[in-house]
């Protein structure tokens, strides 16, 4: 299996702009494969205004940028593609929306039956978790044993994502593809650049 490489969610976000000079930082400072921005309140206005500054960084660091469940707005928004975390959106659906060059990735909570369906409805990645406390999905832990099968036996690509810690991610790293961290890089203590180095190194990137 290749290194897993680097997957960053975004805090829910109320401002892109005052965001930017993070993110500019962390993909500056190591290679990011695809970046997840979340919007602190649902509301389509300020979705485009989050996602404005966000894509020129992320293109201009030639890094994927995916929205959070609204498939609707990638076309218009310019970004690369969507993350469905809520379940009762249908990978079909947005795939038909988006056509076959964006990227349409799905969370499966920590339901092998939930990834396998996704992943046979199309979905170009599937994200399992959370990996340990947090409150992503219904807070059921994603066992490492579930990512040792999936490897073994799924060729989609799967994520690891929720309560991602360096140390989370270093025993992640023979059976995920991508390591979905945001507060270890976001929250790190000497800043987001520092973090996603660090995240990098235990990597071996």
């Amino acid at each position: 299996m290749d290194e897993p490489r680097i997957y960053l969610v975004t805090p829910p976000l109320s401002d892109g702009a005052e965001f930017a000079p993070m993110l500019d930082a962390a993909l500056t400072a190591a290679r990011v494969a695809c970046v997840r921005f979340r919007v602190a309140d649902d509301d389509e206005a300020l979705i485009r205004r989050v996602a404005d500054p966000l894509r020129e960084i992320c293109h201009r660091h030639d890094v994927a940028l995916v929205a959070t469940d609204h498939f609707r707005l990638v076309r218009p928004l310019g970004l690369d593609g969507v993350h469905l975390a809520n379940p009762r959106l249908n990978v079909r659906e947005a795939r038909k929306a988006l056509g076959d060059d964006a990227i349409v990735g799905a969370f499966a909570g920590a339901s092998r039956h939930q990834g396998m369906t996704l992943a046979e409805a199309g979905a170009d990645y599937v994200s399992f978790g959370p990996v340990a406390a947090s409150d992503l999905g219904d807070g059921q832990i994603a066992e490492p044993a579930l990512f040792e099968w999936w490897s073994e036996m799924i060729t989609t690509p799967v994520v690891a994502e929720g309560g991602v810690t360096l140390e989370l991610a270093a025993a992640l790293a023979g059976t995920a593809d991508f390591i979905a961290a945001d507060s270890a890089v976001w929250d790190h203590a000497e800043g987001p650049a520092a973090g996603v180095c660090a995240l990098s190194a235990l990597l071996g990137q």
